[in-house]
């Protein structure tokens, strides 16, 4: 196998832009994952990308690939037979595969989470040593499905309502039982929806007639086919079609006490201490600029594979301006992804905060303009569907619209916490 890193071969030439920087600041291990993941995404993913857009249909042999190569395991403890990737890791790598296929990254993006909240980020939580033992156990039986089984994880995650954004307690709602949970409630936009083995759900845990609050966030997981659980509504949408994100319905489904993918009450400690657990959506839209960037240069080359022979557009001013224009947004882009991922850490500084969330802000935005500008440069063509530039543009228009970051609440997040000081409040 040839690895490719950071957009070249190993010996050889660029083969277009770099993607996560020199590959003399990557671990060996890193290199084998991005490698990897580049191969797959060079000998599959990208030949299936618009097959799988056009019908709106899971990539279920993406994941089947990503099995084989032992990435759907990626990011769980070596002890529990993973990878024991991190989260700056998972990024380079997320970000290589939505180079090849944005809906096949940000399906990733779901399974992957599910293995690395109740992984390296729950490690560095404040547990006893009774809850820490217990999650221990419990977090054994999911990585078991994955790690011998392949078992594929889902994220619901949003509601419709501010909760997903941490403004309010999840809708969803858990009630003790002996030995587990009755849940009730719904999620929109859950990816990976019909194609998940297991779905894992946040919810509000209520105690009686009192009201939830966020300190009662609850992250479990269900099988697909637990009684009460079901997947419901269409999916025609503009972008990440191959996402199939419907809507989840769960009336009086069973959650045994074995199903937490955290301890009780530890996902609102983990989202209040590791803001960049929210960041892990942009590598996907990282990978699709990257991809908009490396077709507009083969076009203007004629370099494009399948098309009919055309003359080279390189020698046009005009093309050399938007390509520059190009290249600078995607180099500003990626260096403020890279940083901001490589300060990824429990109970960051300020600075690292906000640099997370600029961070996040600018790959979504940028993204898509990056998508536009291609379509300018290249011309009528790029309309067309046998091309790849319209599903990138419309794909990363998407990325701003997603919870929990979405564009306008990084900006109100911005604005202020640059204000304010923790505890500071107006008279």
């Amino acid at each position: 196998m040839t690895l490719h890193v950071n957009g070249e071969e190993e010996g050889g030439s660029p083969t277009g832009a770099a993607l996560v920087g020199s590959a003399a600041n990557l671990t060996p291990r890193q290199r084998q994952w991005i490698g990897l993941a580049d191969e797959l995404g060079r000998s599959g993913f990208a030949a299936r990308a618009a097959r799988y857009d056009a019908d709106a249909r899971f990539p279920y042999e993406n994941f089947d690939d990503l099995r084989e190569a032992g990435l759907l395991a990626l990011c769980i403890p070596e002890a529990h037979g993973g990878q024991g990737a991190d989260l700056y890791s998972y990024a380079l790598v997320s970000a290589t595969i939505g180079r090849y296929c944005g809906a096949t990254a940000l399906t990733y993006n779901m399974h992957v989470c599910a293995t690395l909240w109740p992984g390296a980020l729950t490690d560095a939580l404040d547990l006893g040593a009774d809850q820490r033992a217990e999650h221990e156990r419990h977090r054994g039986l999911h990585y078991a499905r994955i790690v011998d089984d392949g078992a594929v994880y889902a994220q619901s995650f949003s509601e419709g309502t501010a909760a997903a954004t941490g403004r309010t307690p999840f809708g969803t709602t858990a009630r003790r039982v002996e030995g587990g949970w009755i849940l009730n409630g719904r999620k929109v936009f859950t990816s990976l929806s019909g194609a998940a083995d297991f779905y894992g759900l946040l919810c509000s845990e209520r105690r009686g007639s009192e009201p939830a609050t966020l300190r009662d966030a609850l992250f479990v997981a269900l099988p697909r086919d637990a009684p009460g659980l079901s997947v419901v509504g269409d999916w025609d949408p503009l972008g990440m079609r191959a996402t199939v994100s419907r809507t989840l319905v769960l009336k009086d489904v069973f959650a045994p006490d074995s199903a937490q993918m955290m301890p009780r009450g530890v996902y609102y400690q983990a989202a209040s201490r590791w803001p960049h657990m929210f960041m892990t959506l942009a590598p996907t839209y990282l990978g699709i600029a990257t991809a908009a960037y490396d077709f507009t240069i083969r076009y203007l080359r004629g370099e494009v594979e399948g098309m009919e022979p055309t003359p080279k557009r390189r020698m046009h001013p005009t093309k050399q301006m938007a390509v520059a224009q190009m290249h600078l947004q995607l180099e500003q882009t990626r260096a403020l992804f890279l940083q901001a991922f490589g300060e990824a850490a429990i109970d960051p500084p300020k600075d690292a905060r906000l640099r997370a969330l600029a961070a996040h802000y600018t790959v979504m935005e940028n993204a898509n303009s990056i998508c536009g500008l291609a379509i300018r440069t290249c011309g009528g063509h790029s309309m067309l569907q046998s091309l790849p530039l319209e599903r990138l543009y419309r794909d990363s228009r998407c990325g701003s619209l997603m919870l929990p970051w979405t564009a306008e609440l990084c900006l109100d997040m911005i604005g202020r916490e640059a204000l304010y000081e923790t505890g500071e409040a107006d008279e």
